[in-house]
């Protein structure tokens, strides 16, 4: 008989999960990107941050609707099925199981790895790079299959770290810059003319990788204690500190280093800028922190990551589902579930290495991987947004209309920025997607009972 997962999170935690998803990578991984992309118009990439922001908020609200309603094993399945149908949960959590999870977790690996490297002065492209990658996925995962008791405190202690920097920067970066004046010439100047509107769509595109992560949170409701009462909380107070922190530390960015010196020096960018305010000796000790940062967010991935196939052999679908449903007696964790996700996560960092940092092995099929699927699955919460207007109807008029409405218009402007922004790689990825979703006709076999 196999084991159920117990309830063994508190709100603290969930909270904890959704800054910690969210908050890590992204704010310093794609803050030249919007600086670059916005050519150094700093409010209009301020813009770009509540944009992505507000649509980040919306949608989770709306979610934390649906998650009044409905606790089962896998938040986001979940509430695709409840909203329209076995199938359509079926292929959402294909999706999630087979590219979201194990692009997003094989990307965070390289992200931590390339800041420890900036760290010790190694290439962010060369062997060491790589090693470390490997190492840090194989770590996360090791965390979360053997001891996910341990994975949560592990994700509290690093979210409360990785405020640390970015509060210091917002507050200390602000008052120097404002100080010296570099604050206002950043606000004032632009490095480059751009067109706002492309420019916009792009840079609210880089920021849905930094905002990302939020609804990995949804996956331990079975796992989450009252989860009907703390997840809804988990998310928008989550959602809230992500959207405020970022803001704060991207003007307090501004008062460290100027537009132009922050665009050009690429992924040195953010050390620059904490030894700048902070002295060597004090910004290298602060980018330790951003380190840390980065590995609370791959870990908090790596727990999305490892319950993806048991998401849907719990339902008696997917490959083996007999296999993948199991949970293990001792640790209490899908094992199984979490060797596939591992193997997954290894694969989409091959494709990874091959396209983004080396000369394309695979001709003119390379897209970003840390932006596409997290448009892809804004565009798969319409569906079930409008049937959350049309099921629910003893909801209040904002509950039932006004919200699933702003995040149906949130995910919109997403799916247009991004192919304003990556123009024909949007095909080719769909190629992608297309043919991995096609495979998963072929798992699609619910077993009656």
């Amino acid at each position: 008989m196999e084991s159920n997962l117990n309830k063994k999170y508190g709100l603290i935690t969930a909270i904890a999960m959704v800054v910690g998803i969210v908050i890590g990578s992204g704010v310093f991984f794609k803050a030249e990107k919007v600086l670059s992309a916005t050519g150094g118009n700093l409010p209009l990439g301020i813009l770009a941050w509540l944009i992505g922001g507000a649509i980040m908020m919306v949608c989770a609200y709306a979610f934390s609707i649906m998650a009044t309603r409905y606790e089962y094993v896998n938040g986001i399945v979940d509430y695709a099925e409840v909203a329209m149908g076995k199938k359509y949960g079926y292929y959402i959590g294909w999706f999630m199981s087979t590219i979201y999870y194990p692009t997003l977790t094989a990307a965070l690996a390289w992200v931590s790895a390339r800041y420890t490297c900036v760290l010790f002065g190694f290439s962010i492209t060369g062997p060491e790079a790589l090693a470390i990658t490997g190492f840090y996925l194989v770590a996360s995962y090791s965390l979360n299959a053997l001891s996910p008791i341990l994975a949560g405190k592990f994700q509290v202690a690093t979210t409360t770290i990785k405020l640390v920097p970015l509060a210091l920067m917002a507050v200390i970066g602000t008052i120097v810059g404002l100080s010296s004046g570099m604050t206002v010439e950043n606000f004032t100047m632009v490095t480059k003319q751009v067109n706002t509107g492309n420019a916009l769509f792009t840079a609210v595109v880089a920021t849905a990788f930094a905002y990302e992560g939020w609804i990995i949170a949804t996956s331990i409701n079975a796992e989450l204690k009252d989860s009907k009462r703390n997840l809804p909380k988990a998310l928008v107070i989550g959602t809230f500190i992500v959207i405020v922190t970022y803001i704060l530390y991207y003007i307090g960015l501004s008062g460290a280093v100027s537009n132009t010196v922050l665009m050009e020096s690429g992924q040195k960018g953010a050390k620059l800028a904490f030894e700048t305010v902070f002295s060597k000796a004090g910004g290298t000790a602060l980018f330790v922190f951003v380190v840390v940062s980065c590995l609370g967010t791959l870990n908090g991935l790596m727990l999305g990551c490892t319950r993806g196939f048991y998401a849907l052999a719990a339902r008696d679908l997917g490959p083996a589902p007999e296999v993948y449903k199991q949970v293990d007696k001792a640790t209490n964790m899908p094992t199984n579930s979490a060797i596939l996700g591992l193997l997954f996560c290894g694969i989409w960092l091959l494709y990874f290495y091959g396209s983004q940092l080396t000369t394309s092995w695979f001709g003119f099929f390379n897209f970003d991987m840390t932006e596409l699927p997290i448009v892809t699955i804004y565009a798969a919460y319409i569906p079930i947004f409008l049937m959350l207007i049309k099921k629910e109807k003893d909801l209040s008029t904002f509950k039932r209309f006004i919200a699933p409405a702003l995040a149906i218009c949130g995910c919109i402007f997403m799916i247009v920025a991004a192919c304003f922004s990556h123009k024909m790689a949007v095909v080719y990825y769909l190629i992608v997607f297309a043919v991995i979703m096609i495979i998963g006709i072929f798992f699609e076999k619910p077993k009656s009972k």
